[in-house]
């Protein structure tokens, strides 16, 4: 009996210690806890950038920004920011970012490839990564259903012309150039990350806000196409967030950042913001033909579930899912990103409301077919 409680007496004696020791160092998981790191962010106070910026310093990241200092200069003034241009041909160009080492860049802001090409050449010998924010419209056609980042890329005549052209007729393939031009300086440490739409709390263009905001307002609310048309978004925090867990892990290769994890339909987009709201709002599906007899009538969001935009809203996010791209629920960005938008002075609300509904609703409605299940 003497021996047991010695015995028992020895192992809580160990047992202690081990505490003891595990509460001395608490660094125990060390291996499992993301490194701290030096983040450059070319841009950061436009939509993305901030929350990207807020995710890195909820990890403990150090973030540095690099951009003109014109877009909203008061945002984070405890961060520092170097002043140049992406141009290295204008003015100072990238001179504040000679001779400087970061562990990641993450560049939200490079619109033409020659841009690309200066910013990665000159960091590249001082940085581990290069996360460049692409977009979906780099892909050649949006016609196909289901393409991964395997898919033929856009391209353009003449790679060389800047600028945006006719109804951004050159965007997608000068972001495809941009990653080119990324890869080549920097091969093998590239991430290329494709957002579709992005949406939530900060989203000045208002696309996907148009329909919480038309829906609030009640009535009779016109909706394009069918009610099963696919449609896909990505909250921007969730993208942000995941873009830091890339840098984290130093991840590298290409991403389509298009969400959810599911079929998402222009039905549920409308439902959930009709729940959230408590609006009394009905819907009047307008099908897909509304278009030839109103050709102005530009819904947002939305594409044709047919002919060249069927395979819009259907790009593979398999790959993301699987490096940890998670998606936050529909109603929770909705309810966010009306209450940023209450937030708003008087005057910003009102500029907005005044482009909703789109121009003449009432007409569509009453033109539109019979009601679709």
């Amino acid at each position: 009996m003497i021996k047991k409680l010695v015995t028992h007496a020895a192992f809580v004696a160990v047992a202690l210690m081990l505490l003891a020791g595990a509460a001395c160092n608490p660094s125990t998981d060390k291996a499992d806890q993301p490194p701290h790191l030096k983040i450059l962010i070319l841009g950061g106070t436009g939509f993305i950038g901030p929350w990207e910026v807020e995710a890195a310093r909820a990890h403990g990241h150090e973030v540095t920004l690099f951009n003109r200092g014109k877009s909203r200069p008061d945002l984070f003034t405890d961060l520092v920011t170097l002043k140049g241009d992406r141009d290295p041909e204008k003015d100072d160009g990238l001179k504040a970012l000679e001779g400087l080492s970061f562990d990641v860049v993450i560049d939200n802001s490079g619109y033409y490839p020659r841009h690309v090409k200066a910013s990665a050449k000159l960091l590249g010998p001082n940085i581990k990564q290069y996360i460049y924010v692409s977009s979906i419209s780099a892909y050649a056609n949006t016609e196909a259903v289901g393409q991964d980042v395997t898919a033929p890329l856009a391209t353009m005549d003449d790679p060389t012309v800047e600028e945006m052209g006719e109804n951004y007729v050159n965007y997608g393939p000068l972001k495809a150039l941009c990653e080119a031009a990324a890869q080549e300086a920097m091969p093998g440490r590239v991430t290329v990350v494709r957002p579709g739409y992005i949406v939530g709390p900060g989203d000045h263009t208002y696309r996907f806000s148009y329909w919480p905001l038309r829906i609030r307002e009640g009535g009779e609310v016109a909706v394009p196409g069918a009610p099963s048309d696919p449609i896909q978004i990505i909250d921007a925090r969730d993208l942000t967030e995941w873009i830091i867990q890339l840098a984290e892990q130093n991840t590298t290769g290409v991403f389509n950042a298009c969400g959810p994890n599911r079929v998402l339909t222009m039905k549920e987009i409308v439902e959930t913001s009709k729940s959230v709201t408590g609006s009394g709002a009905n819907f009047t599906w307008l099908g897909m033909d509304f278009q030839e007899a109103h050709p102005d009538a530009n819904f947002p969001i939305w594409a044709p579930s047919s002919g060249e935009s069927k395979g819009f809203h259907t790009f593979s996010n398999a790959k993301s899912v699987a490096a940890g791209l998670t998606f936050r629920p529909l109603s929770a960005t909705i309810t966010d990103l009306l209450a940023q938008f209450d937030s708003l002075p008087e005057e910003k609300r009102a500029a907005v409301m005044q482009r909703i509904p789109v121009a003449g609703e009432a007409d569509l409605i009453a033109e539109a077919p019979s009601p679709q299940e």
